[in-house]
């Protein structure tokens, strides 16, 4: 038979394993259809709200809020925050898969060279002599590399830098988070020192108060039950005070884990100033450009990518794979003949495999990758419906925060007034023990309703930013990559 048949029979041999052999994937298809944010409507839930280009975040957002130590805080948290440490692991341990990925994608070779000195035992030496010894030389070099036919190794390498760019911007996420989360704490620290306050001045009063039913007491106004309830009532409110006092301290702990220090790092910051809420508006570009602009759904769209490629790569597993392998060296017992043309060798192996039968095997794996870019277009889903919930629900919140504020204020100083006047009139033995009683308590309760509010409303403020995105925009990360392919319906 010549060279020439016995190739020609090779190939239709290798042609006809290759057709029957590959395995057939047919049937399975991925379920997941992303949403398109124009098709989620929030007009009306928006009407009203002021529209502006510059109502987007910028990377600072934090120093709107108007006090210098908060901008330091967020500083020394995104330096010294475990979190921060956690997420930029996490992105190293992303970027080095996709290392390792492109790098599968090589050839490898490989040298080696030995030198074995040897004595064969008596038993093992046919000529009986026992006193044979030999040293073998060996020296070689081995190269491999598998034939990306169907581009199976790059859709996997793409993968793996999908995966590596969603870490980048999960750290970038974790930046936005920490920083939100401080000034919130930042902002409790603030309010716990007013509530403390509060406490302190209704202690004053009610110390006031008893001072009063002791001296009308002396002069027959009050009985002995209505001294009894106002030291009642001191007691509650030396009570509020610790109970203050406590929330205090821990403000300050919370937010000394923050920024990554230990509890006595809180006592080190000065009180807070009252800070400063942010404008209702919003940029006149959304929701379109929300999805650059929110970390957490760019980081969903480059996993939807990641898990398009990821199933290129396993169906490619399904085709005939092609292999070399490659050696040539040098061995010789000695060391003058080693690189003679008697100790050469060589060898040359290219591999063809194609997938016959395997238990299901191959199906099993896409079908999994097929649920991972299911479920990671259903995150991507669930990320883009809540973020524009976010928008909307803050901005609404905002919007009528400010109204409520104005009513309170003047709830609150109707009540002080009417406390001024009722004290008055109780130390001039004219007045109510029930009226300073009960208008004590209003005051209280509408000194702490404005707090709250107050308080509320600044972090609605920082809610806001966050939903905006902190100042994020999807171009500063991995400028040099392609953006993740745009998801159809």
């Amino acid at each position: 038979m010549s060279s020439k048949v016995f190739r020609t029979r090779l190939s239709l041999v290798l042609l006809a394993m290759s057709l029957a052999g590959c395995a057939s994937y047919s049937g399975l298809n991925t379920q997941g259809v992303n949403l398109q944010a124009k098709s989620l409507n929030a007009g009306q839930s928006l009407t009203g709200v002021t529209l502006s280009p510059a109502a987007w975040p910028k990377k600072d957002w934090w120093t709107s809020l108007g006090d210098p130590q908060l901008d330091g805080l967020i500083r020394e948290a995104l330096h010294d925050s475990p979190d921060m440490q956690i997420a930029e692991a996490r992105a190293h341990q992303a970027s080095a898969a996709a290392y390792a990925a492109d790098a599968a994608r090589m050839p490898t070779l490989d040298a080696g060279a030995s030198v074995t000195r040897a004595r064969l035992a008596k038993d093992q030496d046919p000529s009986g002599r026992g006193d044979i010894y030999d040293t073998v030389r060996n020296v070689s070099a081995t190269f491999n590399y598998n034939f990306d036919l169907w581009g199976g190794q790059r859709d996997a390498w793409e993968a793996a830098l999908g995966q590596a760019r969603a870490a980048e911007v999960d750290q970038q996420s974790a930046q936005l988070t920490l920083a939100a989360d401080v000034a919130r704490a930042y902002s409790d620290l603030g309010q716990a020192h007013i509530v403390y306050d509060l406490s302190n001045d209704d202690l004053k009063r009610t110390r006031q108060m008893l001072d009063l039913s002791q001296r009308r007491l002396s002069a027959g106004i009050d009985s002995q039950y209505q001294l009894q309830q106002t030291e009642s009532l001191e007691a509650t409110s030396e009570a509020n005070l610790i109970d203050a006092e406590k929330r205090l301290n821990s403000a300050k702990i919370a937010l000394a884990v923050l920024l990554g220090k230990g509890p006595d790092r809180g006592n080190e910051i000065a009180r807070p100033n009252i800070l400063q809420s942010s404008a209702v508006a919003l940029p006149s570009v959304l929701p379109a450009e929300l999805l650059g602009r929110r970390p957490d759904l760019v980081a969903a769209r480059w996993r939807v990518e990641a898990a398009s490629k990821n199933i290129a790569a396993s169906k490619t597993q399904f085709y005939p794979n092609l292999n070399l392998s490659a050696s040539a060296g040098a061995e010789s017992l000695l060391g003058d003949a080693m690189f003679g043309s008697a100790s050469r060798f060589f060898s040359i192996a290219p591999t063809i495999s194609v997938p016959i039968f395997d238990g299901g095997r191959l199906r099993a794996n896409l079908d999994a990758k097929d649920a991972d870019y299911d479920l990671a277009v259903a995150q991507y889903n669930k990320s883009l419906v809540k973020a524009l919930g976010d928008v909307s629900d803050t901005i609404n919140q905002l919007r009528d925060i400010g109204r409520q504020i104005g009513a309170q204020q003047h709830a609150t100083e109707i009540a002080q007034d009417s406390y001024n006047t009722v004290v008055q009139r109780y130390g001039s033995g004219i007045g109510n023990y029930l009226d300073v009683l009960s208008i004590e308590q209003q005051l209280l309760q509408a000194q702490r309703q404005l707090a709250n509010l107050n308080a509320e409303q600044i972090d609605l403020s920082i809610q806001l930013m966050q939903a905006l995105g902190g100042g994020f925009q999807s171009e500063t990360i991995a400028s040099a990559t392609p953006a993740p392919a745009k998801l159809n319906n």
